[in-house]
């Protein structure tokens, strides 16, 4: 009991409960539980939250009237991860829904084998080992997949629209020893030649690597770029939105928390990922349907959200044809 006291468990409503044992919770819980298993911080997505809950609401679910949502976050420190997943088996959830890194639905799935576990586009849960076929699951784990998605490409191709004179394009990946990078810079390597664009490829993960990653995009001449799709970025959005404005460089990034920050451009999975995951997925189960019959499907949208402020300060006139298709503009 003393190790599960010194747990720490972030809910949305506040932590008066969050100091009482695990068991003890467990045992007067006459609701279901809904864990939800994060990466990241509840400061980074308190948007996605609401959409969640939204979700569920819209299946029939109330937070405290007839079901229960734990939020657990592993603020970026990926090795914690087994430990919250093994937390919410030991809250005996009804489902766990695992997003904000591939170690989340990883973590989750090396906890159970029992527990419905739902991912929220956090990769390829084939190449992960977490599902037989996308079709048919087989197991316990299903949810919603960036595979296939084009993403990267796409952001190349609406970066090259409102930067039509950028030649040479950076991209700012995540870790180079993970298969997504791999899929990603691959992507847009294709993509940038499709468009008769020179991509330069950048990383960093600390302050110190961001410094230099931008110095090295700037010293090449790169007239835009494109920030990779990796769970580090949102958690440092700050500093390469500091590093892009002191530069003025024009940049596509991958989440709408980007530009509410200031940042220039987005187009990705808006926080309507996790209201599907939540009325599609989480309801269902929570109704009695098992992963293995719920085929693993991609999200059903994406939005483009446009900041003209920031386009203004960086000498930009965003092309009527961008505006027309954005999800949101900021003014």
């Amino acid at each position: 009991m003393p190790g599960i006291r010194r747990r720490e468990f972030v809910s949305l409503f506040g932590g008066a409960a969050a100091t009482w044992p695990l068991a003890a919770r467990a045992q007067h819980a006459a609701m279901p539980v809904v864990g939800f298993l994060h990466a990241g911080s509840l400061a980074t997505n308190r948007r996605n939250v609401a959409a969640f809950n939204q979700g569920l609401t819209e299946a029939g679910y109330a937070e405290g009237q007839n079901v229960k949502v734990e939020f657990l976050w592993a603020n970026n420190e990926l090795a914690r991860l087994p430990t919250l997943a093994a937390d919410l088996v030991d809250l005996q959830a009804a489902v766990i829904v695992a997003a904000g890194a591939v170690a989340s639905p990883v973590a989750a799935k090396g906890a159970t084998a029992t527990i419905p576990i739902v991912l929220v586009g956090v990769g390829d849960p084939l190449k992960l080992g977490l599902v037989a076929s996308l079709n048919r699951p087989g197991g316990n784990v299903t949810g919603l997949t960036l595979v296939d998605t084009g993403l990267p490409g796409k952001r190349l191709d609406l970066v090259s629209q409102l930067v039509p004179q950028a030649m040479r394009i950076a991209y700012l990946a995540g870790p180079s020893n993970s298969w997504m990078f791999e899929e990603e810079t691959s992507e847009v390597r294709r993509a940038a030649q499709a468009l008769g664009r020179e991509m330069i490829v950048v990383g960093g993960r600390s302050d110190f690597d961001f410094e230099i990653a931008f110095d090295t995009l700037v010293q090449r001449g790169a007239g835009a770029l494109v920030v990779g799709n990796s769970p580090w970025a949102i958690e440092r959005r700050h500093k390469i939105l500091t590093l892009a404005a002191r530069h003025q460089v024009p940049a596509m990034y991958p989440f709408s928390a980007f530009v509410f920050d200031g940042g220039l451009m987005s187009y990705g999975v808006g926080r309507g990922i996790f209201r599907q995951v939540a009325s599609h997925y989480v309801g269902q189960i929570l109704k009695g349907a098992k992963p293995k019959d719920l085929p693993v499907q991609q999200p059903s949208n994406f939005e483009l959200v446009i900041n003209l402020k920031t386009a203004r300060s960086l000498g930009i006139d965003v092309p009527d044809k961008l505006l027309a298709i954005a999800d949101e503009v900021i003014e």
